[in-house]
């Protein structure tokens, strides 16, 4: 392999947070980065824009700093409405941060900055083209910059990862296990100062959910499974009558107005189905490139951040970086990924979600610790794996504790 003593030692491909998060965590262990994405920031992301508490804590630890993101708006009671028409409110504690809603816009600009802080080269507005293998590295094509040598790319270029792709890696005719359709409202009314989540009986296992922003705003959406008999076509003709349903109609409020258009978007779930490394062990996948995201709840933030500095960690390593990577990814995400997708079979039927909602909101304390569990303020299967057990797993305060 040919370096010049101007290549990075690591190519980062995607600038959203498991490419950041991987990139900073390089960085600030004296790693030479260069983190290409094709967008330019900030850029509109289709997402939910929810924070658990495990993202939350992870982007704590990577420096990012609410004030930073101008509409972060911290949750503190979430309302989950049954198919039957039962409402359960769970409170979440008060002593830090454990559910936030933050704009992908700004969030991914924002965590992008910390990078740079960090020593990141960030080029943004320059998309992969090509990869190939070389002896002992990488090179990679990237738009405007022409071909660049490293010892490793990590690919957080999303659900069809280029990267993959050029490797040969990707999955031929895969276009998600979920799907999600999302907008933006205004003027929406009181009660949509809470996150709510409603449990339809036609989206089952999938859900509508309307979280909270500044400014009398929300992001309203709803998601199902590809699988489960509703045609992703149909998502755009059903927005217009879900919307209109009374359950959801009260929350938003008569005066609510939608923002400019609305938009869908594939959210990948089997990262213990997926070859995490391609071109031995010298390209990482992480976040949805890993196809990392909660099969229940469809929530991939947490899972990205964690590949993230996991990959890092492991080309920090040194060493068998494919085998380190693959070992991290296992104990911390294939129990949780697994015991989601059981407890996603088990929200596919009416009975199941009555029972569920009916055992968590039977006492304070089950309303309270649901909460917790729902928002991952620990591992989703953390009772069932004694290796990931640590002082204070349980009990831990929030992030960003005063």
């Amino acid at each position: 392999m040919a370096r010049s003593a101007g290549d990075p030692h690591v190519v980062v491909v995607g600038g959203g947070p498991a490419g950041a998060a991987a990139a900073i965590t390089l960085a600030r262990a004296g790693t030479s980065v260069l983190l290409v994405d094709k967008a330019r920031f900030p850029r509109d992301k289709c997402c939910g824009d929810g924070l658990t508490a495990d993202a939350l804590r992870q982007l704590e630890a990577l420096g990012l700093r609410p004030e930073s993101v101008a509409d972060w708006q911290q949750v503190r009671e979430v309302f989950v409405r049954s198919p039957v028409g039962r409402t359960v409110s769970f409170p979440l504690p008060d002593d830090g941060q454990y559910a936030v809603v933050a704009p992908r816009a700004q969030l991914d600009s924002a965590l992008l900055d910390v990078a740079r802080a960090a020593g990141v080269k960030v080029a943004d507005g320059h998309g992969l083209t090509g990869a190939r293998v070389v002896d002992g590295g990488i090179e990679l094509d990237v738009d405007g910059l022409g071909t660049i040598t490293a010892a490793y790319a990590v690919g957080a270029d999303g659900a069809w990862s280029p990267l993959r792709h050029a490797l040969g890696a990707n999955q031929p005719g895969y276009l998600g296990d979920w799907h999600a359709f999302r907008q933006y409202f205004s003027n929406v009314g009181p009660r949509a100062a809470g996150l709510w989540i409603w449990f339809e009986p036609d989206l089952l296992p999938g859900y509508a959910w309307s979280f909270p922003l500044p400014g009398g705003r929300a992001n309203v959406g709803f998601g199902i499974l590809r699988d489960a008999g509703i045609p992703v076509r149909q998502m755009k003709d059903m927005w217009p009558e879900l919307l209109a349903r009374p359950a959801v109609r009260e929350v938003l409020g008569d005066a609510a107005v939608p923002e400019g258009v609305h938009k869908a978007w594939p959210i990948p779930a089997r990262v213990d189905k997926i070859p995490l490394t391609a071109g031995g062990g010298r390209a990482l996948f992480v976040g949805d490139a890993a196809c990392a995201t909660d099969p229940m709840t469809g929530e991939g933030i947490a899972q990205a951040l964690l590949t993230g500095r996991s990959a890092a960690e492991s080309i920090l390593s040194g060493g068998d970086v494919a085998s380190a990577y693959q070992r991290a990814v296992d104990h911390e995400l294939f129990a949780d990924h697994r015991l989601a997708r059981l407890l996603s079979r088990a929200l596919s039927h009416r009975k199941g979600v009555r029972i569920a909602l009916r055992v968590a909101g039977s006492s304070d304390w089950t309303r309270r610790n649901f909460g917790r569990w729902l928002f991952e303020d620990y591992p989703r299967a953390a009772v069932l794996t004694p290796s990931r057990w640590r002082r204070g797993l349980f009990s831990g305060s929030g992030a960003y504790r005063p």
